[in-house]
Order: structure tokens, then sequence, then C-alpha cells
């Protein structure tokens, strides 16, 4: 028992002197951390400075999708007496995270980039984007010639494919590093769209672009075949009330025609006027229906339309998100001790193993 208590103390005892001489090598090399902390300081302060603040454009919005299937269904049985086919399967090709891929469509930040500018309608939105990722600098030194696009017309079959190319690129780098789009709660139906870049006015003006221009495409979409439907049947009605007020027209005119009808001669008038007639109360008859079920799909049309109600949208200044010279001093003082505390820690351990070996 004393033996394993004094070997106890003996690895105590080496343990204390280890820490001990730690702290004198440690301590010994003072110079090596201050000069860390204030290089560290200076370089965290002027990298702050030199670095560009971003400013985030955002938009949210509640969407609500409409009664498709429930208010559909009560005509569909209706409509289908004159072949028209009002829907009511389903719940539409938008559902779920749809509309948030939608935002990162290609089709869709395109459109969006080739959007004038509200503030200068003499550029495109994606000429800002140019300006500010400094695009046409690099291609004045390596390639001139794209500096002759035109982004609002195709004009040379050459550059069009340098053109669509440079529109891919700034469609993928947009995706990757500006545009954030998500739900504030999975549970809730308000969705949130972040632009973020440099430069705050092409942050707010494509974020309202981008908004727009998906909204407008999703609406249209989600009303594109009630709103077909109704076209077809606004055709039929018109063409059957036309048929009947021709057959009341015919009638009209055999009546003018014949004021005088010799009474053996009656056919002359009957034929006709009745013929008339009968085309008259038939169209009638299937005109009210078509009216009827014209009407329907209107109000189906109402209530399968989704709304989108804007809840915040963004407004000068926006949110701006940057590094300032004394956090970044704080934190490159910091991160260049750390660096140098680790490199002597690591330069000792060498050389204790290279004596012991020696």
């Amino acid at each position: 028992m004393a033996q394993t208590k004094n070997r106890q103390d003996i690895a105590l005892k080496e343990f204390v002197l280890k820490i001990r001489d730690w702290f004198k090598y440690l301590l010994s090399k003072w110079y090596v951390f201050v000069i860390a902390g204030v290089l560290g300081t200076i370089i965290g302060f002027f990298y702050a400075g030199a670095k560009k603040p971003t400013y985030t454009a955002t938009t949210t919005f509640v969407l609500e999708t409409g009664d498709q299937a429930g208010g559909m269904a009560q005509y569909a049985g209706m409509a289908a007496l004159v072949g028209i086919d009002l829907g009511g399967k389903g719940d539409g090709i938008f559902q779920g995270d749809n509309l948030l891929e939608l935002y990162k469509s290609r089709k869709m930040i395109e459109a969006a980039l080739l959007i004038p500018s509200k503030t200068d309608t003499s550029k495109l939105l994606i000429d800002s984007y140019l300006q500010l990722t400094n695009a046409r600098d690099l291609w004045m030194e390596k390639s001139p010639a794209l500096l002759k696009i035109d982004f609002r017309h195709r004009h040379d079959p050459l550059l069009d494919r340098s053109r669509d190319s440079i529109i891919q690129r700034a469609v993928s780098d947009i995706n990757k590093n500006n545009l954030v789009v998500g739900k504030l709660d999975k549970k809730l139906s308000i969705i949130k769209v972040d632009v973020k870049s440099i430069d705050e006015v092409f942050s707010k003006e494509f974020n309202e672009a981008i908004v727009d221009q998906v909204n407008t495409f999703y609406i249209k979409t989600k009303t594109k075949k009630s709103l077909d439907n109704i076209d077809i049947l606004q055709h039929k009605t018109d063409s059957v009330r036309a048929i009947m007020n021709g057959s009341i027209s015919v009638a009209a005119s055999v009546a003018d025609a014949t004021p005088n009808l010799n009474p053996t001669r009656q056919a002359q008038r009957l034929i006709p006027t009745q013929r008339s007639q009968f085309s008259a109360e038939t169209n009638k008859a299937i005109l009210g229906q078509l009216v009827q079920n014209l009407e329907m799909s209107k109000m189906a049309l109402m209530k399968e339309a989704p709304l989108i109600q804007v809840v915040d949208n963004p407004v000068f200044p926006l949110q701006k998100n940057g590094l300032s010279r004394l956090i970044g001093g704080i934190i490159g003082g910091i991160l260049l001790l750390t660096i140098a505390f680790i490199s002597l820690i690591f330069t000792k351990l060498f050389k204790d193993i290279f004596n012991e070996a020696g």
C-alpha cells in the first residue's frame, strides 16, 4: 500500500512539474502572443472595413390555395352534359414545397432578371447584377466581344449562345448566394422570400420582381384550366344564341315576305315559320342550360382562384448585415492568438519528442 501511494505521489509531482514547465515555456513566449494579438487585431480591423456589407430585402405573404375540388364537384355533372370538364379531381399542380421550388426555377429567375430596373429603365436587372459582380470589367480584359450582348433582344446567333450562358450562370449564382425562400413555419402558409446582395437597390428590385413573376405565374397556371373551360362555354353560348336569334329573324322575315298570302298557299308561310320556331325553341332550351353552366363555372373559378396576400414587403432602408471594425478587430485578434497558442504547443511537443529520442 505504501509503495502504491509513493508511486501516486511521484506521478502527481511529475504532472505538476510538467504543468509548471509548460507554463514557463508559454510565458517565455509572451512576445509571440503580443505580436499575434496586435497583428490579428489589425488584420481583422482592416478586413471588416474592406468587406462590403450585404442588404437583405424580405417579402412575406400568405397563400390560400382556394377551394378546388369541393367547389367544382357540384357542377361537374351538369357541365358534363354539354361536354365540359370542370375538373373537381385532385388538388392542382402546386402542392407543398412545389411553389418554393418554383421560386428557384431558371424560368422564373431569368424572367425577373430581364425586367427593367425601376430606378433606371434603360437597364435590366441583369445589367445591375453584372455591375455588382464586376463581370463587365472581366469581359473587357478577356472577352471584349461579350460587351456587345444586348439582353433585351436576340440578334446574333453567336452572341445568343454566350447570352444564354451568362444568364444561366447568373441564375445559378443567385440561387446559391442571393435567394432564400422558405416557410416561416411548416404548419403555416406564410412564405418568406429573401434576396441579399451588396447593392441595396438591386436587392429590393429583384425581390419585388421575382415575387411578382412567380405569384402571377402561379395564379395563371392554377386557374388556366377553368379559364379555358369558361372560354369554351362562352363560345358555345354565343354560337347557340346567334343561331336562336337567326331562327327568330327567319320566322319574322317569312311573315313579312307573305303579307297577303292566298289561303290555299299557307304552306309557304307555315312550314318555314314552324321550322324556325322549332329551331328557336330548341336552341332556347340549350342556351338556358349553357348559360347556367357558364355562370356555375365562373362561380367555381372564383372559389378556385388562389389568394396571395402580401404581409410585408421590402422598403428602404433595407436590413444591413456587415461586420463592424471593432468586432472584426476583436475576432481577428482572438483567432490569431489561438493559432499562435496551438503552434507553440505543437512546436514544444515535437521538441520534447526529438529530445527524448536523442
